[in-house]
């Protein structure tokens, strides 16, 4: 996963109105309800079907690091998805996203500019059409340069041209994040 891709999870996660159970046995317990069966849990997780019912049954309580992070980004993936929908729903209809970004932004302009790249820490608010852009190419699995793409689209045209007003004719890349966070 990309760092865009990280930032619209954690966006999703601070709407979460309970916390995901915090327990092995619980946390196996809510993905044999949500997969239905033992094997399909060992799959998603990557271990046998006999380690899935010994967590379950509490007889081993502490998995190696790489499968405790397998279970809790199964968990995450699915926890309150109805509360996610709604809004990613609301951003690509109506509310957009914002930005919070430092960032290399790269310039491209006519003959005259200059096109040196240099760091910016950028607080924008995005119009609900970016948002469903990103949502969109997020859900088929675009990679990490394409959603750099959108946001940067996104920016140039809210924050560096405002909407065809100035700057004619700049074009804008989006290089090293320093950081990025999105919220909606």
């Amino acid at each position: 996963m990309g760092e865009i891709d990280d930032a619209l999870d954690r966006a999703e996660r601070e709407a979460f109105t309970k916390e995901p159970p915090k327990t092995l046995k619980g946390q196996i317990n809510y993905l044999m309800k949500r997969l239905k069966t033992t094997r399909a849990v060992a799959a998603e997780l990557g271990i046998t079907a006999d380690s899935v019912n010994r967590y379950r049954r509490g007889a081993r309580k502490h998995p190696p690091r790489h499968i405790q992070n397998r279970i809790d980004t199964a968990i995450r993936s699915r926890w309150q998805p109805r509360i996610r929908e709604r809004r990613r729903h609301t951003a690509a209809s109506t509310g957009g996203i914002t930005i919070e970004t430092r960032a290399r932004f790269g310039y491209r302009a006519p003959a005259g500019a200059t096109d040196d790249g240099r760091f910016r820490r950028l607080t924008v608010h995005l119009p609900a059409d970016y948002a469903r852009r990103l949502f969109d190419a997020r859900e088929q699995g675009a990679d990490d340069q394409h959603l750099r793409g959108i946001v940067a689209q996104g920016l140039q045209e809210v924050y560096f041209t405002d909407g065809g007003r100035r700057a004619a004719g700049l074009e804008v890349d989006l290089n090293d994040i320093d950081y990025i966070d999105v919220s909606f």
